[in-house]
């Protein structure tokens, strides 16, 4: 191919502000579709900051994809701006559980945000103490701010709960004494909060909201709004409409429909077609499964991986079976016995069966397996049955994928 041919594409015949569809934008006011009563509800629990008067600390829960961190950050961007109109100086600061997962990452990541150009206190990316993060991040709140929203986003991945005591407990232990603090905590997890400490619960569970995932109708709205993301007259009509009732019908995540809205568009660029057809959407939502699987286990470790390689070894034998019922569960046991085989395989020692056991939790915690209790009598006891909830044949591609 000599210089002067064209190599790459110059005008993109599909996107024309793909952004939109990006999981990491935040859309303008306009854009947050059926979520006006939780917006509400979480603006009038933290409405008190305005006055420089602390604000409820929040837990929120609901499945992915239902607006939790969206809401989150706007309420909160909202009450920073506000708060300034009234004269009252407010931050608010954002952490990435699922990133920062100890206390001392979380605790470097939120003094970081709120320190500014003004203050003369230094936020290392590391190399200092977990306490001297605290005692520099109490300092920059109380010179800078009558009050700080604090966001953790996926909080159920913190490895303790010692930083929401700290921040739950800061002005009352008079860590700080003029800046108000209040933590809006984010959860996956409707049952996280029964694994916090009971000091943590008291002070941090003032107010709890739930948000349902989002119907078909709210999906298309959604979608809708950010179609802008594409060339006029790019999508055909039935696309939209395609992919929030296949969305609203398996999960009602927002997300995963904005996802299947982005990779249809990129299987039309794939292909040359002109327009996003209604067929490329099918292809899109499989395509979008074992994306979100691949990134929900990736960062496991070998053992995890190998424990789930177990499960779905046993799951495509019982596809294969005829007779098999196909929502037949395995137990902790039969489970570990393919997994010593595939830690032989690998050249690796198996961990304990016990240790297993909390490796099959985790996946159970992260909804890729589903475990049900069952007894077996006086003579066997009671015993753990464990089910894939994914396609095995996914999770054997994708596992195949993150091999080390």
């Amino acid at each position: 191919m000599s210089e002067s041919d064209d190599l790459f594409i110059r005008e993109d015949p599909i996107f024309v502000n793909k952004e939109l569809l990006e999981i990491s934008h935040l859309p303008d006011e306009g854009r947050i579709v059926g979520r006006d009563e939780e917006i509400g509800q979480l603006a009038n629990a933290v409405n008190p900051a305005i006055f420089g008067q602390s604000p409820s600390n929040v837990l929120i829960y609901g499945k992915t994809g239902t607006g939790k961190s969206l809401c989150a950050k706007y309420v909160s961007r909202r009450l920073v701006s506000t708060a300034e109109e009234e004269g009252i100086g407010a931050v608010f600061a954002y952490v990435d559980c699922a990133q920062d997962t100890t206390e001392t990452q979380a605790a470097q990541t939120i003094a970081s945000s709120v320190n500014t150009t003004e203050t003369d206190v230094y936020i290392p990316d590391k190399g200092i103490s977990t306490a001297t993060y605290y005692k520099r991040l109490w300092r920059i709140l109380d010179q800078e701010y009558d009050v700080a929203l604090i966001i953790l986003d996926e909080i159920d991945k913190l490895e303790d709960d010692a930083i929401l005591m700290q921040l739950s407990r800061a002005g009352e232990a008079g860590k700080v004494t003029s800046c108000k603090i209040g933590v809006i905590g984010i959860s996956n997890k409707i049952k996280y909060k029964d694994r916090m400490d009971e000091r943590v619960k008291s002070s941090l569970c003032e107010r709890e909201f739930v948000f349902p995932p989002y119907n078909a109708s709210q999906l298309n709205e959604i979608m809708a709004a950010r179609s802008d993301a594409f060339r006029e007259g790019v999508l055909d009509d039935g696309v939209i409409p395609r992919a929030a009732a296949l969305a609203a019908r398996e999960h009602g995540d927002a997300r995963k429909a904005i996802d299947i809205l982005r990779y249809a568009g990129e299987i039309a660029q794939t292909k040359g077609a002109d327009t996003v057809r209604e067929d490329f959407v099918v292809q899109a939502r499989e395509r979008a499964e074992v994306d979100r699987f691949r990134e929900l286990i990736r960062g496991s470790t070998p053992h995890s991986r190998y424990a789930l390689q177990a499960l779905t070894v046993l799951s495509l034998e019982q596809c294969d079976d005829a007779a098999a019922d196909g929502n037949e569960g395995f137990r902790t046991t039969r489970i570990y016995d393919v997994y010593e085989q595939i830690c032989r395989q690998e050249g690796t020692d198996a961990l304990s069966l016990r240790r297993v056991r909390d490796l099959l939790k985790e996946h159970a915690f992260l909804d890729v397996v589903e475990q049900s209790r069952h007894s077996g009598g006086s003579a066997e006891g009671s015993y753990t049955e464990h089910t894939l909830l994914e396609d095995p044949a996914v999770v054997k591609d994708v596992l195949a994928d993150t091999v080390d």
